[in-house]
């Protein structure tokens, strides 16, 4: 499958989690209060962006998250579902940019961009270890 037929505008990925403490803001140390966290919100727009590309990459390409421009805009308590949709909107070469939103059971929480580029595995892999070096 070519990147070129398989990544085309539309495609939509959806990721679903229930709120638990570790996702707090107070457990991630991002803020002071028992609700679910702008960084766990963000964590669910990247599995969604990452669930809409399923199946639609050439064998060993991956994408990496490199930018997003989200609105958290209310609070979803412990305990509480949360489901995030990415649709894929552009596609410009590797650069791929995808609408995301994010609701709770009762409510959006969420809306913005995300920005995602596609890369060979196992050398962006490689390239990370040498780091280590």
């Amino acid at each position: 499958m070519s990147e070129q037929t398989a990544l085309q505008p539309g495609l939509t990925g959806e990721a679903s989690a229930t709120v638990t403490d570790a996702q707090t803001a107070i457990a991630l140390g991002t803020g002071s209060v028992r609700v679910y966290s702008s960084a766990g919100m963000v964590a669910l727009i990247e599995a969604a962006a990452v669930a809409a590309l399923e199946g639609a990459l050439p064998l060993g390409k991956t994408t990496v998250g490199t930018r997003l421009d989200v609105r958290h805009t209310a609070a979803t308590p412990v305990g509480m579902a949360v489901r995030a949709r990415a649709t894929l909107q552009e596609v410009d070469g590797r650069r791929l940019v995808f609408a995301v939103e994010a609701w709770d059971a009762v409510e959006a929480i969420g809306t913005g961009t995300h920005e995602r580029f596609i890369v060979d595995a196992e050398r962006f892999e490689q390239r990370a270890a040498a780091k280590q070096s």
